[in-house]
């Protein structure tokens, strides 16, 4: 074990904590729980916090997560005293303000891991009439970035947004993803079979529903796709769509068969301020991606994902998904792209220790308070 990676005589103790159900079947969850993985690797010792099962609860406004959060932050406190934590990883805004609360009553380092910029999707979680107080997010984003002790970003733009306000260090380290072996392509067939669909013909958008996808935009696009454009997610609540077929389901192992039987893998998001988790398993799949440039920093076009620009329109998605159904070489191509772009850029090992030092970076800064 690194001495970096020691307090006196002892490891890095972390508390991990997220304002989410856990597990779930949902890409922020699986990605913070691969990054905890990767720091006990790392030789960091790490104690998880989130909510347990919160049934029926989504993304977004709930009010029994007031509640849930309350508990949260009593947890925390609790074995912090019990055991004090040299630090907290607080995984999205919400765990960030109940770290920072607790914060207030047992001085502890937080470093916040932003998931996503509230300025961007405020307003895909507020009904229609209040979506004028959507700036407030960006309100929200800074408050937290000045706050905390550290922050860890994902994007380039959610650096750019989030370093000014920042007193602590800040740092972007892009999600990592350590892949399984792949499936037997019987069990990829026959999980296609099940579901009514033939492997390698039928398009794949693989995760939630939620309006900051942007899945009109995909919707719209299946109209001019010859083949079938297939949504598999864990909560099919709120999809209507005309042209795209729905299916639901809890499992993530169907999930990542279905992603491997898939011709194409596509995300429509045009917001800029998170990493898309689901591009990591289209990568580990070697799916050839349609995604927008904007969302994708770690794929190059032509070599590891056909990227559309930020604004494109359905056309464009429809083009791209039509190029790809009529060249089996170009998808071959693009997927075994996509797959070396995933071992290269998204590797826990660097990315931990990445991570590591913006924890013990956060660590000095609030000592040296």
């Amino acid at each position: 074990m690194s001495g970096a990676l020691r307090v006196g005589a002892r490891p890095l103790r972390l508390a991990w904590l997220g304002a989410f159900a856990f597990p779930a079947p949902l890409g922020s969850q699986r990605f913070a729980a691969e990054q905890g993985r990767a720091l006990v690797d790392a030789g960091a010792e790490v104690e998880p916090f989130t909510y347990g099962a919160l049934g029926g609860s989504r993304r977004g406004l709930d009010p029994r997560k007031l509640v849930a959060d309350g508990a949260l932050a009593h947890r925390l406190a609790a074995a912090h005293v019990a055991r004090p934590f040299d630090a907290v990883l607080a995984h999205n805004a919400e765990a960030a303000l109940v770290a920072l609360a607790v914060r207030l009553l047992r001085p502890i380092p937080v470093v916040y891991v932003a998931h996503t910029l509230w300025s961007e999707e405020l307003e895909t979680w507020v009904p229609a009439p209040a979506r004028r107080a959507a700036p407030a997010g960006g309100v929200l984003d800074r408050a937290l970035a000045r706050a905390s002790d550290g922050v860890l970003v994902l994007t380039k733009v959610a650096e750019r947004a989030l370093a000014p306000a920042a007193r602590g260090p800040l740092a972007r380290i892009v999600p990592g993803h350590a892949p399984d072996p792949a499936p037997r392509a019987e069990a990829v067939e026959a999980a296609c079979r099940a579901r009514g669909l033939a492997p390698d013909g039928f398009v794949l958008y693989a995760g939630n529903v939620d309006r900051y996808q942007d899945l009109d935009v995909l919707d719209a696009a299946a109209r001019e796709v010859v083949l079938p454009v297939v949504v598999v997610t864990h909560d099919a609540r709120g999809a209507r769509f005309r042209r795209m077929r729905v299916i639901e389901t809890a499992s993530v192992v169907e999930t990542r068969l279905l992603t491997h039987g898939a011709l194409a893998a596509v995300l429509p998001r045009r917001r800029t301020g998170g990493f898309p988790i689901k591009l990591l398993h289209y990568m580990e799949a070697g799916r050839a991606i349609v995604a927008r440039a904007s969302v994708a920093a770690t794929l190059v076009h032509g070599e590891s994902a056909w990227l559309v620009p930020g604004d494109a329109s359905p056309a464009a998605f429809s083009a791209a998904l039509g190029s790809l159904a009529a060249d089996g070489a170009q998808r071959s191509r693009l997927g075994a792209g996509a797959r070396r772009a995933l071992e290269k850029h998204h590797a826990w090992p660097p990315l931990a220790a990445a991570t590591l030092a913006l924890i013990l970076a956060a660590i000095e800064r609030r000592a040296g308070r």
